[in-house]
């Protein structure tokens, strides 16, 4: 028998080369909001009340802000996180998510941009992922039920991207065996891959796959990439230097995802349970 259920799913989509302006823009409030970020966690800001009484004076939209008010607590509270990564992406929450369509532009899809202050926002068109076409339809049509979740804004060298939390409906046909095994998993930081099998309700033979070469990686990544655009040095040097540690983080979380895949076929009849990735 077939039910109704939600799926979370992420949706990416890179902006079309903005202006001189709106670059700065787009640059100042990435900057205020990682200034603000830093300043809440060194703060050890575990509520959302402390962390508003922190973030208030920053020149930032308020759907930052909110994002912030919900972010750093979990930070502490439930990802026990000791340090910020250098590279956090600029986080809204789902009331940044207003789009306009009009077909007759070159891309069709445009976002207008939260900005501080009163009637400041501005619109950037959008440069969609085509196998995602669809799931931009039904986000964008009235009277579909695919709702918009968190948005995060990442820079990378020169492109901007922004990611889309959405909620669709799925139809669920599949049916638990009789007597399964759980099998759940977390993702991390210090751990990679944590996951454990639940056998008779006893947690039974744990995975854990350590994350502190991930970590190096991304940690040595960001630095030289860094210190090669101080530099001046060619495009084609730091887009080599980017691509060496990108498949160097692909081949690790590849093999994680191996090992916790062979992990749970150890175990008769498993359900896999994960925590919610949106």
């Amino acid at each position: 028998m077939s039910t109704t259920q939600t799926a979370n799913k992420t949706l990416e989509a890179t902006l079309a080369p903005p202006t001189r302006c709106k670059e700065q823009r787009l640059q100042q409030t990435l900057s205020e909001y990682r200034d603000a970020l830093d300043d809440a966690f060194e703060q050890n800001c575990t509520t959302m009340s402390a962390t508003n009484d922190v973030v208030t004076p920053y020149n930032l939209p308020y759907q930052a802000k909110d994002a912030l008010k919900s972010y750093v607590p979990k930070l502490h509270n439930t990802y026990n996180a000791k340090e910020l990564h250098e590279e956090h992406p600029l986080r809204f929450v789902n009331r940044a998510g207003k789009f306009d369509r009009d077909t007759s532009r070159e891309y069709e899809i445009c976002w207008n941009v939260p900005q501080p202050g009163r009637e400041t926002n501005f619109w950037i068109p959008l440069q969609l992922n085509p196998d995602q076409q669809e799931l931009w339809d039904d986000l964008l049509d009235d009277e579909s039920s695919t709702k918009v979740g968190e948005l995060r804004l990442q820079k990378h060298r020169k492109t901007w991207t922004l990611h889309v939390t959405v909620e669709y409906e799925i139809e669920d046909t599949s049916e638990l065996p009789e007597n399964p095994t759980r099998v759940g998993f977390d993702i991390g930081e210090s751990m990679l891959v944590t996951g454990c099998a639940l056998q008779h309700d006893t947690p039974t033979k744990p995975l854990l796959v350590n994350g502190k070469e991930a970590k190096r990686i991304r940690k040595e990544m960001f630095t030289t990439l860094k210190r090669l655009q101080e530099r001046d040095a060619a495009q084609w040097r730091i887009d080599e230097r980017f691509d060496h540690y990108q498949n160097a983080l692909t081949d690790i979380i590849e093999k994680a995802s191996r090992r916790a895949v062979e992990y749970a076929h150890r175990f008769a009849k498993p359900v896999v349970v994960l925590e919610d990735l949106s």
